[in-house]
């Protein structure tokens, strides 16, 4: 559990020390470092999002597949959770989109 945090810092810093270097080369106006940050926060919420759904669908799909084996004829509720599941990666894209367009 600690291990998880520390690469949580980990990337969290390298995010902030990245803001930089994404800027244009030689300038480093507020319109710049803007842009830098637009594209960290795109990276943050599909990374995020996507992390986040890779792991609720295994959690998903590993109880879905033991109740199927008791219950086939739930298989069709399983697959509306881990339709859910997959959603969460959609709204991450969804955000960066808007951060593109804002």
């Amino acid at each position: 559990m600690r291990s998880k945090y520390m690469y949580l810092f980990i990337f969290a810093m390298l995010a902030v020390i990245a803001i930089p270097l994404y800027a244009e080369e030689g300038t480093t106006t507020a319109a710049s470092l803007a842009e830098a940050a637009k594209f960290i926060g795109m990276a943050l919420a599909v990374a995020g999002s996507t992390i986040g759904a890779g792991y609720a669908v295994g959690q998903v799909g590993a109880a879905g597949a033991a109740a199927i084996i008791e219950k086939p004829e739930i298989m069709g509720r399983i697959l509306i959770f881990l339709g859910l599941a997959e959603g969460i990666a959609i709204y991450g894209i969804l955000i960066a989109l808007i951060i593109w367009i804002a």
